[in-house]
C-alpha cells in the first residue's frame, strides 16, 4: 500500500454498516478455578483461521424469523443455532445437553432447519443463563466488519461437545482463563483481539470475586461499552489512524509496540488531523508504559504524522532510517523495549528506506504486505526485484503473525508471504515476455502482464508494469528507447 500515485483519482469507499454477529462465552467451574470452553479454528476458515475463537458466527435471516415468532432477542437464536452447528450442545435448565445427532446433521445441512426443530421441541432453546457481557465491534481496518454481541452461560452441569460434522473447529478444549491468556502471551497460540481483552476483563474479575463465574457475568452485564484496547499480540497494539491511502483500505495502523509495562514505541503515529492524534495520544496515555520514541517504518505520507500535532502530543524523538531521524537505524539494531526485544530489518523495494520490525510475538511489516488491498512498488522510487527478494528474506524469518500497516492481521505468513512472491514473480517474468515477443509500449507490456486481472485499475496497472520494467532495465534486462521498451 502507498498514497495514491500522483494525477490518479481513485473511486471513494462506499462502507457497510457492521454486519451482526454474535459469539458465546462458556464457563464451568473445574478443579483448579473457572473454566472456559475455546474451540481452534481450522486453517482454512477465511475470518482468524488458526485462531482460538468462541463459538459463533453471524446473526442470519432464519435467525431474524425464529426471534420474531418465538419471541426470544435475535442474537440469543443466533448463538442458540450455532451451539448446536459447532459442538452439538444445547442449554436446557443450566446445563449443555447433546443434541440428537440426526437433527444436528439437519442444522449443519441448513441452518433454516433449526428454528423449526427447536419451535417443535426437537432441539431444546431455554435461554435461561444467558447473559450478554460484552459488545465488540470490528476495527475500521476489516475488509468485512461485524458488530459482535458477546453472550455468557456458566454451566453447572454439561455433557461432552462433539465436533463431527462440522469444519469451523479442529478442536475445543477447556482451560483456566489465566492459562489460555499465559500460552498467548508467550506466542505458543493465536487468540482473537476482542476474545483476549475480555479473558482478560473475566480474570481480573474472576480474582476479586474469589472465582465466582456468575457474579463476575453480572458484573460485565452492567458495564457500559467503552473503548478497549486492539491487541493483536503481546506488547502490540493497534490504533487505525483515518488516511488518504490506496483504497479499498482508508485507515494505516498505528503500533504501540513493546513491554506492556515498560518501555515502548509508536510505530507510523500517520495522523494528519487532531481527530486522530487524540485516539493515538488516549492509547499512548491509556499505556501503563514509558514512550521512548516515535519509530517511521518509511517516509510515504500515508505512515507520517503532521509534524506540528505530532510535537504537541509526544515529546520523545524520532527513529527510523532517515539521514533527518533522530535516531538513524539500520538492519540489524536491536531495540530493547522493556522486557522485550525487536529487530530492525531493513526491507528496501517499496521503499528504500523501508523497515520492518521482527520479535517473538511477528512481524511489524509496514508495507512490504497488506491486510486488505495491495502493494504498490512506486516507478523511480522502489524497485520491484528489491521488493521481491526481501519478501523472500521475511518467508525465511518465519514470524508468528504479520501486522501489516493496512488492513488486519495476517495469521498465516507463510501462506501470504508465498503468495505475494508468486504472483509477483510471474508478473515480473509477464513483463519481460512482452518485451522479449516485440511488444514495446508501455500500454501494450501492462496489457499482457494484466490479462489474469481484468479488474485492475488500468493506469495502476501501467504504474506497476513501470515499475517491473525500471527493474529490469537496473538488471541489463530491458532498455527503454525512444519508441518505449526492447531487450538489452
Amino acid at each position: 500500500m502507498s498514497e495514491v500515485p500522483s494525477g490518479l483519482s481513485m473511486p471513494g469507499i462506499e462502507r457497510r454498516p457492521p454486519r451482526p454477529s454474535a459469539t458465546l462465552m462458556i464457563t464451568r467451574d473445574g478443579p483448579e478455578g473457572v473454566e472456559v470452553l475455546l474451540g481452534h479454528r481450522s486453517e482454512s476458515m477465511p475470518s482468524f483461521p488458526g485462531y482460538w475463537a468462541f463459538p459463533g458466527g453471524g446473526v442470519s435471516r432464519v435467525d431474524t424469523t425464529a426471534s420474531e415468532i418465538m419471541e426470544i432477542p435475535i442474537h440469543h437464536c443466533a448463538i442458540l443455532r450455532e451451539l448446536v452447528e459447532e459442538l452439538g450442545l444445547a442449554p436446557l435448565n443450566g446445563k449443555l445437553v447433546t443434541v440428537d445427532e440426526d437433527f444436528r446433521g439437519m442444522v449443519v445441512d441448513d441452518k433454516a432447519n433449526w428454528f423449526p426443530l427447536a419451535l417443535d421441541g426437537d432441539i431444546p432453546s431455554d435461554i435461561t443463563g444467558l447473559r450478554i457481557v460484552s459488545l465488540r465491534t470490528t476495527p475500521p481496518f476489516g475488509p468485512m466488519r461485524f458488530e459482535n454481541t458477546f453472550l455468557h452461560i456458566h454451566a453447572k452441569e454439561h455433557d461432552e461437545f462433539s465436533l463431527v460434522g462440522q469444519t469451523e473447529f479442529e478442536d475445543a478444549r477447556w482451560m483456566r482463563p489465566s492459562d489460555m491468556i499465559g500460552a498467548w502471551q508467550n506466542n505458543a497460540i493465536k487468540v482473537a483481539p476482542p476474545v483476549v481483552t475480555l479473558l482478560m476483563e473475566v480474570e481480573r474479575c474472576l480474582e476479586l470475586m474469589e472465582q465466582d463465574m456468575e457474579k463476575v457475568a453480572i458484573d460485565l452485564e452492567s458495564r457500559k461499552p467503552g473503548r478497549r484496547s486492539i491487541l493483536f499480540a503481546q506488547g502490540v497494539e493497534v490504533v487505525p489512524v483515518k488516511t488518504a491511502t490506496l483504497p479499498p483500505a482508508d485507515h494505516t495502523n498505528c503500533y504501540l509496540i513493546g513491554d506492556p509495562e515498560g518501555e515502548f514505541i509508536v510505530v507510523d503515529p500517520a495522523f494528519r488531523n487532531r481527530e486522530g492524534m487524540e485516539d493515538v495520544a488516549e492509547a499512548v496515555e491509556r499505556h501503563k508504559g514509558d514512550l521512548v520514541a516515535v519509530f517511521y517504518t518509511h517516509g510515504h505520507s500515508d505512515h507520517m504524522a503532521d509534524v506540528g500535532l505530532l510535537k504537541e502530543a509526544f515529546d520523545v524523538p524520532i527513529w527510523s532510517a532517515s539521514p533527518t531521524a533522530d535516531r538513524i537505524l539500520k538492519d540489524g539494531d536491536v531495540l530493547a523495549l522493556g522486557n522485550q526485544e525487536w529487530t530492525v530489518l531493513h526491507t528496501p523495494g517499496h521503499h528504500p528506506e523501508h523497515l520492518c520490525l521482527l520479535s517473538d510475538s511477528g512481524l511489524v511489516a509496514g508495507d512490504m504486505v497488506a491486510g486488505i488491498g495491495t502493494i504498490l512498488i512506486p516507478p523511480h522510487q522502489g524497485d520491484m526485484m528489491t521488493y521481491i527478494e526481501q519478501l523472500e528474506r521475511l518467508l525465511d524469518l518465519d514470524p508468528h503473525l504479520i501486522f501489516p500497516s493496512h488492513g488486519p492481521v495476517i495469521p498465516l505468513p507463510h501462506r501470504t508471504l508465498e503468495h505475494y512472491i508468486r504472483h509477483r514473480s510471474i508478473r515480473h517474468d509477464k513483463v519481460l515476455a512482452a518485451v522479449e515477443q516485440g511488444l514495446s509500449k508501455l500500454e501494450e507490456i501492462a496489457k499482457v502482464a494484466y490479462e489474469d486481472t481484468p479488474d485492475a485499475h488500468p493506469s495502476l496497472a501501467i504504474d506497476q508494469t513501470l515499475s517491473h520494467l525500471l527493474s529490469h532495465e537496473k538488471d541489463g534486462n530491458v532498455r527503454s528507447t525512444d519508441g518505449g521498451w526492447v531487450r538489452a
